[in-house]
Formats: C-alpha cells, sequence, structure tokens
C-alpha cells in the first residue's frame, strides 16, 4: 500500500491540467485552506462525488493507558469525520 502525498496530488494536477507545477501546487493549497476554513467556521463540506467533512464533539469520558494500565481522564474534543459519498463506496467496493 501505498501513501499519496500533498506533492504527489500536486504532480498530478501538473501533468493531468498542464498548469505549471507551482500553480498546481497553490490551488492544492487554496482547496486544503478553504476546507479547513469552513471546518473552523463550523459548517460541513460536501465535495460531489467524494464524501462529507464534518465537526463531532466527543464527550470527556475516562480511559486508560495501554502501556501502564492507569486509569486517565480523557478530555472533551472535537473531531473531523469524513463519509464517504455513495459513489466513492460503489468505486471502492468494486
Amino acid at each position: 500500500m501505498k501513501t499519496i502525498t500533498r506533492a504527489d496530488v500536486a504532480e498530478t494536477i501538473y501533468e493531468e491540467v498542464g498548469l505549471s507545477r507551482k500553480d498546481s501546487s497553490d490551488i492544492l493549497d487554496m482547496m486544503l485552506d478553504e476546507i479547513v476554513q469552513e471546518l473552523v467556521k463550523g459548517n460541513e463540506v460536501k465535495l460531489s462525488s467524494f464524501g462529507t467533512f464534518s465537526l463531532r464533539s466527543k464527550k470527556a469520558r475516562s480511559g486508560r493507558n495501554p502501556k501502564t494500565g492507569v486509569a486517565a481522564e480523557i478530555s472533551p474534543r472535537t473531531v473531523i469525520s469524513f463519509k464517504p459519498s455513495q459513489t466513492m463506496r460503489k468505486i471502492i467496493n468494486a
């Protein structure tokens, strides 16, 4: 299994669209920044045929340190959730 990096995606944009490498990288950065900014505002981000990014609030709970077994309080936090679209699910499960 290979990990795809931001540079790999920018390179694909460069090859497929024909923009310069810098422009391809800038477009990717702008797109990712826009997704982050919308999530910071508390909005969902829906990308057609891809999926939906949203925020979920998790309550405080007690847990354990897996190495020592010592009980620890896990603080409340906000996490990013991704739900793939039906189109993506069909493609992956084909």
